[in-house]
């Protein structure tokens, strides 16, 4: 029997302050462990991956889902992309709204459409017809991430002024 292996990064984040360090680290373990767990169960490796990056999403500590970074007009939009190394089908969506797991998208786009990528109002349409539920965007958004905004929005101003 193979050795069972599930490698889970929490973004490419350049620096962590040091009081989101601990809890950065203890929600990569927790969705590793969660995909661990499903391997272990005989879950296929694509069932380990949306387990594993779904938990990220419903994390505040991470880029994704929950605690999606704002765009200028203080909006979520979120993107998401899987792939099967088995056969290397892949699903991928962008821009996507109000859905807590994209990553749950993006496997439906891979499995359920002829296509690979569907983008803004088109995965809108297609999360409803799949019956994926809607979540108030207030949900997804984090008072970090309303500052990181705002101090972003000041630092532009403060330098265009020049």
């Amino acid at each position: 029997m193979n050795p069972l292996v599930l490698v889970v990064h929490g973004g490419g984040a350049s620096s962590i302050s040091r009081e989101r360090r601990e809890r950065v680290r203890q929600g990569v373990l927790r969705a590793a462990a969660l995909g661990y767990r499903i391997l272990r169960a005989g879950g296929s490796a694509l069932d380990a991956v949306e387990g594993a990056v779904a938990a990220l999403e419903d994390d505040p500590e991470f880029n994704a889902g929950c605690g999606s970074v704002l765009n200028a007009n203080g909006e979520v939009e979120m993107d998401a992309s899987i792939m099967s190394g088995k056969d290397l089908s892949s699903g991928a969506v962008s821009a996507v709204r109000c859905i807590a797991n994209p990553i749950k998208l993006a496997r439906l786009v891979m499995e359920k459409t002829p296509h690979c990528f569907l983008t803004g109002q088109g995965a809108a349409k297609f999360a409803a017809s799949m019956g994926i539920a809607e979540v108030p965007e207030e949900q997804l958004v984090t008072e970090r991430n309303r500052k990181r905004l705002e101090k972003e929005k000041y630092a532009q101003k403060a330098c265009c002024q020049k």
